[in-house]
């Protein structure tokens, strides 16, 4: 039993280098992904990987992706906002609320990415004194 053990790991190890190599102007990154179980990973991996383009492996101990793209054809960013869309929050997008309430129960991760919203126009503006050096005032638009 070991040695099939052995033998469907090493087809495994083989295959996700095959893969690999097919990437061409490959660059790797790493990303924290939130996520719980083998599901989440078969999800996070199938919503990441695409032929030729990008390869996606997560770690489910220690919430992070290994992303290795062609740059030349996506950004690590747009592997990035695929994974989200099917409902893993990682360290720059958000899974939609939907999409993530509909997540098999024991994929729901506790949402800690969520409480680190970016900052949004109107929070960037509050930082401003709008009465100092305003060349506007008393003028109509």
């Amino acid at each position: 039993m070991k040695r099939l053990s052995y033998i469907i790991t090493t087809c495994f190890v083989l295959l996700s280098t095959l893969s690999i190599a097919q990437i061409k102007n490959a660059k790797i990154e790493t990303a924290k992904v939130n996520g719980n179980c083998g599901m989440c990973k078969r999800t996070i991996e199938k919503a990441g990987n695409v032929q030729n383009e990008a390869q996606v492996v997560w770690d489910a101990d220690n919430q992070r992706a290994s992303i290795t793209y062609d740059a030349e054809k996506t950004t690590v960013d747009t592997v990035l906002k695929r994974i989200a869309q099917v409902g893993y929050d990682n360290e720059k997008y958000l899974a939609p609320d939907d999409v993530y309430r509909n997540l098999h129960d024991c994929c729901q991760y506790d949402r800690k990415l969520k409480q680190s919203k970016p900052k949004t126009k109107t929070d960037e503006h509050s930082q401003h004194d709008h009465h100092q050096g305003s060349s506007h005032q008393g003028k109509q638009h």
